[in-house]
């Protein structure tokens, strides 16, 4: 129960789905709250009330088509590359309140890390005076924006469903007019439903999210990023209680365009199919349930945005002595 309960924190506690930057998405600078596949296996699993801690490394490496044109720092750009290297610390409270029979919950994310940036040709930066022509490159270490999340979660047998919601609040160090940032410096808020369906018995677990991202304007350039639905399905199967295997599909679709006077590229709507596997690991590391779990997603099917390949590595424990059990039960691998 505890190990399971560990594995299942990362996607049903933390909405880290929600707090990652998706390098090159349509948005200003390809920054999202959204990550393709992150919304993973137990996605609607809510812990038991306590504290827990989650960290989550991610690198992503894109190119974008040179045929198609991106927008950066206020910049235009054609044929660009991203390496991005971010990690994300997540502290969460489960408390002990309920909400319709619900458990209530909250986190904060803290991303940093150093994007990597390249430009075969600047088109435009009416902003910053460039010439035209120039190859370009950028790769700074910063702090993102934190991001504040709250759900509520509920449990009926082998249903488990939450709801809830994300707000990146426009705090970290944005650097205007630079390539490389890890900060929106907008206001994001995305909402969402998870469901899952675990059988204990033979160990298997069907998850599936839905939600929707809502984007402000970055002040600092006059860019308004337009609005955006995301889905992911998740199928895994626990082969013991410690190790698990599953695939996963995701999908990012821009509803509204860009604007504002410096959406020089219109509204230039983008969406993403990514496909991909996961691998999950528990041990107990002196009495503390540590679940460890990696994630691979291809993007397969894009439009103004990258392809590239996203590479995910989470760890994830509960803080203090590990929490009486509610929530999900333990699967019993069915010997055949």
């Amino acid at each position: 129960m505890k190990r399971l309960r560990a594995a299942l924190l990362g996607t049903s506690a933390c909405l880290l789905g929600n707090l990652l930057h998706t390098p090159l998405a349509a948005t200003e600078g390809g920054a999202s709250l959204y990550v393709p596949g992150f919304h993973g296996p137990g996605a609607g699993i809510v812990p038991p009330p306590g504290f827990y801690f989650e960290n989550d490394f991610y690198s992503y490496s894109g190119r974008l088509s040179a045929r198609t044109q991106t927008q950066f720092g206020g910049a235009v750009l054609s044929n660009v590359e991203v390496e991005a290297r971010i990690n994300f610390a997540t502290p969460t409270w489960v408390t002990p309140f309920e909400i319709f029979g619900g458990n209530l919950g909250f986190a904060i994310a803290i991303p940093f890390g150093t994007p990597r940036v390249s430009a075969g040709a600047l088109v435009a930066a009416p902003r910053f005076g460039r010439a035209l022509g120039l190859s370009l490159r950028d790769a700074t270490f910063n702090i993102g924006d934190p991001v504040v999340t709250s759900f509520v979660g509920w449990h009926a047998g082998n249903f488990h469903w939450q709801v809830g919601g994300a707000v990146s609040i426009p705090a970290g160090a944005y650097q205007d007019g630079q390539l490389s940032n890890v900060a929106f410096n907008r206001w994001i808020g995305d909402v969402y439903a998870s469901a899952t369906w675990l059988d204990p018995k033979i160990g298997l677990d069907i998850s599936t999210t839905v939600g929707f991202e809502i984007n402000g304007t970055n002040q600092a350039t006059d860019y308004r990023s337009g609005n955006a639905f995301h889905a992911d399905l998740a199928i895994t199967q626990y082969l013991t209680k410690e190790f698990s295997i599953g695939v996963i599909a995701s999908h990012y679709q821009q509803v509204s365009g860009d604007g504002g006077a410096g959406a020089s590229l219109g509204p230039y709507k983008g969406r993403v199919t990514a496909v991909g596997g996961t691998i999950g690991y528990n041990i107990d590391v002196a009495g503390t349930p540590v679940s460890t779990r990696l994630r691979i997603m291809r993007e397969v099917s894009v439009e103004n945005r990258a392809q590239g390949t996203g590479v995910m590595v989470s760890v994830a424990f509960p803080l203090g002595p590990a929490p009486s059990p509610k929530a999900a039960p333990e699967p019993k691998i069915v010997k055949h």
